[in-house]
């Protein structure tokens, strides 16, 4: 049985789930009790349709987290060994951070317990060990909340393009950023204001750096590599640059380019006679005004998956905040309740088979494409010059040079377009240009995609 079987009459639904003939409640305990665990206890009760039972409730200093919606038959709790040791079949984890989330993980699972976790940096970093262990132990663990929020992107890619085969996913992958790039384009303000307004608002933390920076999106990235493209890849290999350069004037060229400004995060997978190489790189990147990756405004989560035969599938919706996120964590527990109830399910034990095969392919981040080049300098006679002189000489030709009127000659900004050409050429060139004398500053390098 892969459904639920038909509701008796006279069955009464329980507080926090509805009995279902031929199917026990299956209790839930839930780790953690902030914006995106309240979400989840609040869908566990309401919604009267599944045959999921909230139990435990763990979170420190329960006293002043407890809520008088929930049932009292809810335990809370400081102490994971009450969960543990308990009849919970599924546990949720939406605490974050990684310790000591992931020694309870490993216990749960240890204890024959099923896993649901919104955790992307766990999951980006011991991803492969938890599933390995969950195998063992004839239990599951889930995910799908950790990349995207809202957006089904992880089950998309496992279970809705399996029949494919993937090379590319590129996407917006962190919310805060896109809203940061979103405000700087529409009101024409500096970075600091965009990111202040972001953080009165709730789409930035205090400390942005893991967005800011792009670490947020390499672990989404990450696990996006294993799930899509079978690529084993730890998120500390893939390149991550911070969106923090970016200026109005960077959007005004790019408009004239018929692009705008994004971070892009991007793996591609290319197979070759001497081995498999995956491309990977979370940055700030111009897209065409055409591209869907163009078109996400705000806090949006877009992902594009390429597979050789089904061609582009895009995924999109609200990356972030409780309610989306604790859909897709709700889904998450649902998913495995079922598999529990499945009689397949309960006969055969988990395996490898049919699994594809996980390639370990060298991550790279020499990329060929067009580049933009934004210097801001002095303004002299023979700058051009000089710097056409020293792309030369690393064997890059100028595709289009762009100036702003109007500027002061103290901090002139001004473009250079590169035709096709890989990435450490340019990186090369630019490590002699930044030592000239007329740059205010060092050159904003960013693909053109």
């Amino acid at each position: 049985m892969t459904g639920l079987a038909k509701r008796d009459p006279d069955d009464k639904a329980d507080v926090a789930g509805e009995k279902t003939v031929g199917a026990q409640n299956c209790n839930v305990a839930l780790l953690g009790f902030g914006t995106v665990g309240s979400s989840v206890a609040r869908i566990l009760c309401e919604r009267s349709n599944t045959h999921l039972r909230l139990t435990h409730v763990l979170n420190r200093n329960v006293a002043r987290k407890k809520v008088d919606w929930l049932p009292s038959s809810v335990k809370w709790t400081e102490s994971i060994d009450d969960v543990l040791s308990s009849d919970v079949e599924i546990v949720v984890e939406v605490m974050g951070g990684l310790q000591p989330t992931e020694d309870w993980i490993r216990r749960a699972l240890a204890s024959g317990k099923s896993v649901v976790t919104a955790n992307k940096q766990l999951i980006a970093r011991c991803g492969p060990e938890l599933i390995s262990l969950a195998r063992q132990m004839n239990q599951q663990i889930e995910f799908g909340a950790s990349v995207a929020g809202g957006v089904p992107v992880i089950s998309g890619l496992h279970e809705g393009l399996a029949g494919d085969d993937l090379f590319k996913i590129r996407g917006i992958l962190n919310g805060t950023c896109n809203y940061i790039l979103s405000q700087i384009e529409a009101n024409g303000i500096p970075f600091a204001t965009a990111l202040r307004e972001a953080q009165k608002l709730g789409f930035a933390e205090a400390d942005p750096t893991e967005d800011i920076e792009g670490l947020d999106a390499r672990a989404k990235l990450a696990i996006l590599a294993r799930v899509g493209l079978h690529c084993n890849v730890g998120a500390e290999s893939i390149m991550a640059r911070s969106i923090a350069p970016m200026d109005n004037v960077d959007f005004e060229y790019a408009n004239q380019l018929g692009c705008t400004i994004r971070q892009i995060s991007w793996a591609e997978l290319t197979v070759e006679s001497k081995g498999d190489y995956l491309f990977a790189a979370v940055q700030p990147a111009l897209v065409e005004l055409s591209s869907p990756l163009a078109r996400v405004a705000g806090s949006q989560n877009l992902v594009v998956a390429t597979g050789t035969y089904g061609g582009e599938t895009v995924f999109g919706g609200h990356g972030a905040g409780g309610n989306p996120t604790a859909v897709a964590v709700v889904s998450d527990i649902l998913a495995i309740a079922r598999s529990k109830q499945s009689a397949v399910r309960m006969t055969i034990p988990i395996t490898d088979a049919g699994r594809p095969v996980q390639k370990s392919p060298t991550v790279t981040t020499d990329f060929t494409a067009k580049h933009y080049l934004r210097f801001l300098v002095k303004d002299r006679p023979g700058i051009i010059a000089t710097l056409a002189t020293m792309l030369s000489q690393c064997g890059i030709n100028i595709d289009s040079v762009l100036q702003k009127p109007g500027c002061p000659k103290t901090h002139l900004p001004f473009l250079i377009t590169l035709e096709e050409c890989k990435a450490s050429l340019v990186e090369q060139a630019l490590q002699k240009i930044n030592s000239l004398d007329f740059l205010v500053q060092p050159c904003l390098h960013m693909p053109i995609l």
